[in-house]
């Protein structure tokens, strides 16, 4: 176990202010599933807060040295109902074959989704080709006499 320093307990302490309890110890203790879940807890987060329910302060300090003892945790705080408690995350020793896999290029699945993607990447070109190219000058426009639905009376 580590020791904290009054800093970093400090530390601790603030930034478990914003945090909620993620587990809830009640009448039946420390029971192995309740530390199991602490235990994955403590893994994810290294800081949490754990709130015991109907405990007096000597019960819940001594549900506190019993927590810290048996997971190698620190405590933090234990204000009213709440504890906090760290814990350094543990490295896993994670299997090679559990590695992830790095990514492949997406294929086609067969031929016509290929040609598809062929035509797709031709017309994408071509119009790359067509804005590249210099503009052409607008045609200008036919003014007609008479009166047409389209003009404007001036």
């Amino acid at each position: 176990m580590i020791e904290l320093t009054p800093a970093q307990r400090r530390d601790l302490r603030a930034r478990a202010h914003h945090l909620n309890p993620v587990v809830t110890i009640a009448d039946n203790g420390l029971t192995p599933s309740v530390v199991a879940e602490i235990e994955r807890s403590l893994q994810a987060h290294e800081l949490i807060k754990v709130k015991v329910q109907g405990a007096e302060r000597a019960q819940r300090d001594a549900l506190m040295q019993e927590l810290c003892t048996s997971l190698q945790a620190e405590p933090v705080q234990h204000i009213g109902s709440i504890l906090v408690v760290w814990r350094q995350r543990r490295e896993e020793d994670k299997p090679a074959a559990a590695e992830k896999k790095p990514a492949r290029v997406a294929t086609a699945k067969s031929a016509a989704a290929f040609a598809a993607a062929a035509r797709r990447a031709a017309l994408a070109k071509a119009s790359a080709e067509t804005r590249r190219s210099p503009a052409r000058a607008p045609a200008p426009r036919a003014r007609g006499t008479g009166s047409s639905s389209g003009s404007r009376g001036r």
